[in-house]
């Protein structure tokens, strides 16, 4: 999970809170350096409501979340990169990794395509919000232009 500075302070409990009647919109896979930049460089694959709560209990180490629909139908196609999730009034909230392998996200199908379900089947919330692959890469190699984020 990649927190905006906004609410870098916030527990994971206060985070899923945030999160009550928000969205989870799923990208292909340009993902900002962090949550506080726009996504510039990515088509939106589908978008999930959150109902209210957004999650329940944690159950061996996944998240809960519910949904007001799960799947829902895409609506672009590419391959998942990863989700940024927003309250409902549209702050953007954080970003979590989508795809196969060691992501925070898994959904049913591995790309998506326009009107075709797209279902999250996993939910894992990873509190350090590196890339999982390539830390060692994406962790300490910005887009030129843009510093690394700090850590909070």
């Amino acid at each position: 999970m990649n927190v905006t500075s906004e609410f870098a302070q916030s527990s994971l409990d206060e985070i899923k809170a945030l999160l009550d009647g928000g969205t989870l919109t799923i990208y292909s896979v340009a993902r900002p350096i962090s949550a506080d930049h726009a996504v510039d460089r990515s088509a939106v694959l589908a978008t999930l409501t959150f109902a209210t709560p957004a999650f329940g209990p944690a159950a061996d180490g996944f998240e809960t979340p519910s949904f007001v629909a799960n799947p829902v139908a895409a609506n672009s196609v590419g391959t998942p990169g990863f989700a940024r999730a927003r309250k409902a009034d549209g702050t953007t909230v954080a970003d979590f990794s989508v795809g196969p392998g060691p992501r925070e996200i898994k959904l049913a199908e591995v790309s998506c395509s326009p009107g075709v379900p797209a279902r999250v089947v996993s939910f894992k919330i990873d509190l350090e919000g590196g890339w999982p692959e390539r830390p060692d890469y994406y962790d300490a190699h910005p887009r030129p232009g843009f510093s690394l984020p700090k850590t909070f």
